[in-house]
């Protein structure tokens, strides 16, 4: 409801601008400058704030790895640009890896 009434009080050109657009709320309220009821703003779906605690510790843990308090607690804030979503992930090496080694991936 917030980010419709916001995108509805733009001028005429800006909304234009806007059309056919993928539009992320939480991108919009910081740009428009509103906030969820409770007075806060989540994180991009493409924010590393986001991905991280979302996805990457997770599999790092999974595999048997830890993540330092220290970076779990200093998570930067950025967006990750679309085109980062829009191809496959990379192939995955299938070599044996010396004894020890970890994938971070």
């Amino acid at each position: 409801g917030r980010a419709v009434a916001a995108l509805a009080r733009l001028d005429s050109e800006a909304m234009l601008a806007r059309s056919g657009r993928v539009e992320v709320v939480a991108e919009l309220a910081r740009e428009l400058g509103f906030s969820d009821i409770d007075g806060s703003r989540p994180p991009s779906i493409r924010s590393l704030a986001y991905l991280c605690p979302n996805f990457v510790f997770p599999s790092i843990e999974a595999g048997g790895g830890t993540v330092p308090r220290w970076v779990r607690d200093n998570v930067p804030d950025i967006n990750l640009p679309w085109s980062i979503f829009a191809s496959p992930p990379p192939e995955r090496d299938a070599s044996p890896r010396s004894e020890g080694a970890r994938s971070v991936i």
